[in-house]
């Protein structure tokens, strides 16, 4: 009797024995099981931020190159716009210099050629003579009946006899003019006028006499 009391209770503890370690051993692989599903989305999880981290880099790098192209562009654009200002500014102070050495030029001959008039003309008068032969030349200019221009005026058939005869022009060509006529072309082409309005001069005659010259 006693003896199958103690196997019923060695049968008892080996029952409890055996599914206390059958269910160790399940929660145990429960828990392994567990943990390998954990790394696996621990794994997932950090691809997935990666991703999300190279996307947000790749989108900042993107937007980076669009903006350094757009400041290049405007950086370029400005450039150029400042060498086409620089570029007019050139071509228009080359104009304006070229345009006044024309002008300087053209009234450096217009003032040689009145010297030239005036020397032929009253070279051995007083230089107020001289003055006054200019100015009636420049009143032939402002007058209707008349050319327009100191050139045409001293050129006009008829009018001064040493441009009809050529001594004018050796005179111009070869600068032969005094200096005094020189002087006094340019007064007269600055404004001196001692004579007003006078048109005409001669050795004879009626008017304003200025050494040998009656101007009227």
């Amino acid at each position: 009797m006693k003896f199958n009391k103690n196997k019923c209770f060695f049968a008892s503890v080996y029952v409890a024995a055996v599914s206390a370690m059958t269910f160790t051993g399940f929660t145990s692989y429960a828990a392994e099981q567990n943990a390998q599903i954990n790394e696996t989305l621990s794994l997932i999880r950090g691809e997935e931020i990666q991703w999300a981290v190279s996307e947000i880099v790749q989108n900042a790098q993107k937007t980076t190159v669009e903006e350094t192209l757009t400041a290049v562009n405007e950086a370029k654009a400005a450039y150029e716009a400042k060498l086409e200002e620089e570029r007019k500014a050139a071509e228009e102070a080359e104009r304006i210099a070229r345009e006044q050495a024309e002008k300087a030029a053209a009234l450096q001959a217009e003032k040689e050629l009145m010297a030239s008039l005036i020397f032929c003309e009253a070279g051995n008068q007083p230089y107020e003579g001289q003055v006054a032969v200019g100015a009636v030349v420049l009143n032939r200019v402002k007058s209707s009946v008349y050319p327009n221009s100191v050139s045409e005026v001293i050129y006009q058939s008829g009018q001064f006899s040493p441009a009809m005869s050529g001594w004018l022009d050796r005179v111009r060509a070869n600068a032969g003019y005094s200096e005094s006529a020189l002087q006094a072309a340019e007064d007269a082409l600055n404004g001196s006028n001692p004579v007003g309005d006078c048109l005409y001069f001669s050795t004879g005659g009626y008017g304003m006499q200025i050494g040998d010259h009656f101007f009227h």
